[in-house]
C-alpha cells in the first residue's frame, strides 16, 4: 500500500498512528504542501480534492482520514479501535469529532492561507485564530474524560482508542500554534501515555522522511 503524506499534517498523522496501531506497513509518498505539490496534476491524478492523505491499497485509492480509518477498523478488526458497547462507541467517536469536526477543519493549512492571504492576518493572528478554536475544543473534551470516572490512562480504557488517534495530532498542533497545554491536565497526561507507544512516536512529524 502507498500512503500519501504530509509530515505535519494532522489527518496524515491520525491516519499514520492507526495503520501503526494496526500493524500495517505502507510506502511512503511525501506530498509536500509547503510548496502546494497538492495542487499538481499529478497528485490530482491521485485525489481530485488535492488533500493528504490518500491511500492507494493497490485496488482503489481511498481518501478522507475519517473514511480511512473507519476502513481499517473494518478491514483489520485487531487491536480494535472502539470499544465493544454500543454506548461506549459512541462516546469514543464523539471525542474523535470534537477534534475533527470542530477543532481541526477550521485550522487546516487552507483555511490558514486564506487568513492570510485574504484577510491580512499575521502570524500573531493566525495562532491566536487557532488557539480559540483549540482551547474550545479541549475543554469540551477535558471536561468530557474527567467525568469518566472509570477511565484508564488513555481517552478511554486503559488502550489507545480512536479518541486518541484523533487527539495527539491535535496537540501537536497546539503546540505548533503556541497553544499552552498546562491548562488541560488530563490531555497533556494522555499524550505522554501514548508518546511512551511506539505505534504513536513513529507516526510523529519529526520521524517522517519528509520532516
Amino acid at each position: 500500500m502507498k500512503l500519501y503524506s504530509f509530515f505535519r499534517s494532522g489527518t496524515s498523522h491520525r491516519l499514520r498512528i492507526a495503520l501503526n496501531l494496526k500493524g500495517i506497513a505502507t510506502d511512503y509518498v511525501a506530498v509536500d504542501l509547503r510548496v502546494d505539490e497538492q495542487q499538481n496534476d499529478a497528485f490530482k491524478a491521485v485525489n481530485p480534492q488535492q488533500m493528504v492523505p490518500a491511500l492507494d491499497t493497490g485496488d482503489k485509492v481511498m481518501i478522507q482520514s475519517p473514511a480511512i480509518i473507519e476502513w481499517l477498523e473494518e478491514k483489520h478488526p485487531t487491536p480494535a479501535l472502539l470499544p465493544a458497547d454500543a454506548e461506549a462507541r459512541a462516546h469514543v467517536r464523539a471525542l474523535a469529532a470534537i477534534v475533527g469536526c470542530d477543532i481541526h477543519p477550521i485550522n487546516n493549512r487552507r483555511i490558514l492561507q486564506t487568513l492570510r492571504k485574504e484577510f491580512g492576518a499575521n502570524e500573531d493572528a493566525v495562532n491566536k485564530w487557532c488557539g480559540t478554536w483549540i482551547s474550545a475544543g479541549f475543554d469540551a473534551y477535558e471536561a468530557l474524560i474527567a467525568a469518566d470516572k472509570t477511565r484508564g490512562r488513555f481517552s478511554f480504557g486503559n488502550t489507545p482508542t480512536l479518541a486518541d488517534v484523533y487527539l495527539i495530532p491535535q496537540v501537536e498542533s497546539a503546540r505548533r500554534f503556541k497553544v499552552d497545554m498546562a491548562r488541560w491536565p488530563l490531555i497533556s497526561a494522555i499524550d505522554q501515555a501514548c508518546g511512551e507507544l511506539e505505534a504513536f512516536q513513529k507516526a510523529a512529524p519529526g520521524a517522517q522522511p519528509d520532516a
